[in-house]
């Protein structure tokens, strides 16, 4: 029985899967599995997986006849894992080759930990971009050890592709299947909840920037996609706020409140807007002024 299982779900990457499953099967041990689950690639991908299938034994397919999503194609790379532990990576982004030997070894001493690591950025051609992942997202100060799920509910910052995990200490916690974009985030969230996270602060894993990258891109279809994403956040923080109600200090709940504020805003849906900014001044006073100021001004003029 392997000791890691290494989930790669692939996706019309082409160009970037043979970098990134090779990447898996460079770590300075074997002991592991790999899992690739292709969601019905219209490109190469593939012919690519099944190529290394037939050269490597440690790795395992699973080939989607029609697209069932990220969400889904996750879910089937865990349910037929095999190791004590899982990580994951998307199938455009490379593992350094000591990523599994530094992460086992934190977890020799507390196997509950979800462990995860800083990430470099790599654009296109795989050449190094000068801002790490945290200061890319924009998460620098953000707590990064410990119990972060109060933190965590403000935003997700965490690189999925560093992950490292107990299996067993998954539980029912799976990808949520009706979310399309916001599903790495809810289920960071969801391991938060239960279980302490610990960051290494060197890069791990590098996440590569390229056209088709949904943060990057300007287009009509990126605009939809992000219109889906902040339906989707928003249904998660509402979630959260219903279920932890309890468990979120009021300063955090200030914040939520105010996400969700500016996402109804946007979303043209005033009435909600102004009831979810009333809270956030409701849970924090001393909330940003101008912020308030400017806010409640644009509501009250568009009030509906």
């Amino acid at each position: 029985m392997p000791l890691v299982s290494v989930v790669m779900p692939s996706y019309n990457h082409e160009k970037f899967l043979s970098e990134a499953i090779e990447s898996v099967l460079g770590q300075d041990f074997d002991d592991l599995e790999l899992i690739i689950v292709d969601d019905a690639s219209t490109d190469s991908s593939r012919q690519i997986i099944q190529e290394y299938e037939v050269k490597d034994h440690r790795i395992q397919a699973i080939l989607h006849e029609c697209n069932q999503g990220i969400s889904k194609t996750v879910n089937d790379g865990i349910e037929k894992s095999k190791g004590k532990f899982i990580g994951q990576i998307d199938s455009d982004d490379v593992w350094v080759p000591d990523k599994l030997a530094k992460q086992l070894a934190v977890l020799e001493h507390d196997e509950d930990l979800i462990v995860w690591s800083e990430g470099g950025l790599i654009d296109h051609a795989g050449q190094p971009v000068r801002k790490n992942f945290s200061e890319f997202q924009g998460f620098v100060s953000q707590k990064k050890s410990g119990n972060i799920f109060q933190e965590l509910v403000k935003g997700n910052y965490i690189f999925g592709s560093t992950l490292l995990f107990k299996k067993t200490n998954l539980g029912n916690i799976r990808y949520d299947e009706n979310l399309v974009y916001m599903n790495d985030y809810k289920f960071v969230l969801d391991l938060a909840r239960e279980y302490e996270f610990y960051y290494i602060a060197e890069p791990l894993a590098k996440y590569r920037l390229h056209g088709d990258n949904t943060l990057l891109s300007s287009s009509s279809e990126a605009m939809k996609r992000r219109q889906i994403a902040d339906r989707e956040s928003a249904s998660i923080l509402e979630e959260s706020i219903r279920r932890h109600d309890h468990e979120i200090a009021p300063e955090t709940k200030a914040n939520m409140y105010a996400s969700l504020s500016r996402i109804y805003y946007h979303r043209g849906e005033n009435k909600k807007s102004l009831r979810f900014l009333l809270q956030a001044v409701r849970y924090n006073p001393s909330y940003p002024k101008l912020f308030l100021k400017r806010t409640l001004s644009d509501l009250l003029s568009s009030h509906t």
